[in-house]
């Protein structure tokens, strides 16, 4: 009945150690560098696939997106400089009236003005449209026509006969420079309509001015030629950096919505992780009490059993039996322990006792409990305790463990005949420090990261007869941790 039940007992503890999951609660601590690469993979094909799909469906060869970007740049540019535009126009009809008639100079400057207030009045309308109403292809060609048209109107007053040809030529070519100037300013972002606003102006006058057959005439041609020629560089220019400006703030954008992706993401691994290590917390805490009671009545028999109180066994391999059954017992406990002790650190629900304790005497009572257990292994404990400590400031019980667990790991892998140091004494820095060396093996530095692991466990423990859960130096290392966070 006691095997029986004691079977039953490891089976359930088996099953809640290949259940739990002691892991770092990092969904990104493993596998995450293939997973990353494999996902910036994806990215990197995607943008390929969406930049050549935008190219064949756009207009100019870029984005679709920066295509209405860089019309609203435009329709923007060209409100803004609107009145600068009229107030040109303007001067310039008050100034034809010196060598035109008052009839020609005002009606040029009402068609120059309608074609001014037509201009205003689609650029109105077009950023008063939500994005997705607008249709890219029909605004452009229609900014393109009233830009050619605004070119064709000053083309006429340029080349319209005058009284005074002299004075005409210097105001043309002024004329020509300034609102070639003006349009390659605010005409940038389309550098088409720059094109169309001054290449009639240009070719006009170059052309008037080629007629006249002398030497000024040709040198204020290649003038005029000259200016469109680097006004028109200039829109490129201006059109090259506001197409790098928006794909720049695209690829922010676009890498904001990534990284707000990548933290969302992070954020579910993460509530999952803590979500299931509450629930393995709870889990383990209702089970104690389910483990124990039955541990406890397997170690109160056995050890009845074992000391024979009620008669000596009529066979007796049955002693050998229940002494084996009490072993057994005891170590299945002291995992259990070890396991609750590790859930409820973990769980941040172990609270610390601190108090003045004396470090020196913790050491010593250690070494009184388990100088037997190193005795029957021909071991031999040695004690260098510094005399007259003061005491310092922790959870006794806390320590206690800590240098039960170093002591134990120490006689579990320390051979027969060998020798164990327990040291207590000053650091450097004026404080103080518990320290355990044996003659065992040791620990490769290599997997010091694994043996400080939940049930990790290195090359030797695996070679070791007497192998164990691999807890014991965990607990050490997140009871040393506690304290150091709750440290004054």
């Amino acid at each position: 009945m006691l095997l029986r039940l004691f079977g039953e007992v490891e089976d359930l503890l088996n099953h809640v150690c290949r259940t739990m999951s002691f892991a770092p609660t990092d969904p990104f601590a493993t596998g995450a560098a293939p997973e990353t690469a494999a996902a910036q993979q994806r990215r990197i094909a995607a943008q390929r696939v969406r930049d050549a799909r935008d190219r064949l469906t756009s207009t100019s060869g870029t984005r679709p997106a920066f295509d209405y970007e860089l019309l609203r740049q435009y329709a923007q540019n060209r409100l803004s400089g609107a009145l600068g535009m009229i107030v040109l126009a303007a001067v310039v009809g008050i100034m034809s009236t010196f060598w035109s008639s008052f009839v020609w100079a005002g009606l040029w400057v009402t068609v120059v003005l309608a074609i001014q207030l037509a201009s205003m009045i689609k650029c109105y309308t077009f950023l008063a449209k939500p994005p997705h109403e607008v249709r890219v292809k029909r605004v452009r060609l229609t900014f393109i026509i009233l830009d050619l048209l605004f070119g064709l109107a000053w083309m006429i007053n340029l080349v319209h006969p005058s009284e005074d040809s002299r004075s005409a030529e210097i105001v043309n070519v002024f004329v020509v420079l300034l609102v070639v100037a003006v349009a390659s300013l605010l005409g940038s972002s389309l550098p088409i309509a720059v094109f169309a606003t001054a290449a009639p102006l240009t070719i006009a006058i170059a052309v008037n001015y080629v007629m006249l057959g002398t030497i000024n005439g040709y040198l204020l041609a290649g003038l005029a030629i000259t200016a469109l020629s680097y006004f028109g560089l200039l829109a490129n220019r201006f059109y090259a950096s506001n197409l790098a400006m928006l794909e720049a703030r695209a690829e922010k954008d676009a890498l904001i919505g990534e990284l707000e992706q990548a933290k969302a993401k992070s954020d579910e691994a993460r509530r999952r992780a803590e979500a299931a290590n509450v629930a393995k917390s709870r889990f383990l805490a209702q089970m104690s009490h389910e483990l124990r009671t039955p541990l406890n009545a397997i170690l109160g028999f056995s050890e009845v059993m074992k000391n024979e109180l009620f008669g000596t066994h009529a066979v007796p391999a049955y002693k050998d039996y229940a002494s084996d059954i009490h072993h057994s017992g005891v170590h299945l406990l002291g995992l259990i322990n070890e396991i609750l002790d590790l859930s409820r650190i973990e769980a941040g629900r172990y609270e610390l006792n601190e108090e003045a304790i004396a470090l020196v005497q913790v050491a010593a009572e250690c070494h009184h409990l388990l100088k037997l257990r190193a005795s029957n292994r021909d071991i031999t404990i040695h004690d260098l305790l510094e005399p007259d400590m003061p005491r310092l400031w922790a959870d006794e019980r806390a320590v206690r463990q800590i240098c039960l667990n170093l002591l134990s790991n120490a006689i579990k892998f320390t051979p027969q005949g060998g020798a164990i140091w327990l040291k207590v004494g000053w650091t450097a820095a004026g404080g103080q420090y518990l320290s355990v060396r044996d003659t065992g093996p040791g620990i490769p530095e290599h997997e010091i990261p694994i043996v400080l692991d939940a049930f990790g466990q290195g090359s030797n423990a695996i070679k070791s007869a007497e192998q164990g859960a691999g807890l014991g130096l965990p607990i050490v290392k997140s009871l040393v941790e506690l304290h150091g966070e709750h440290s004054p």
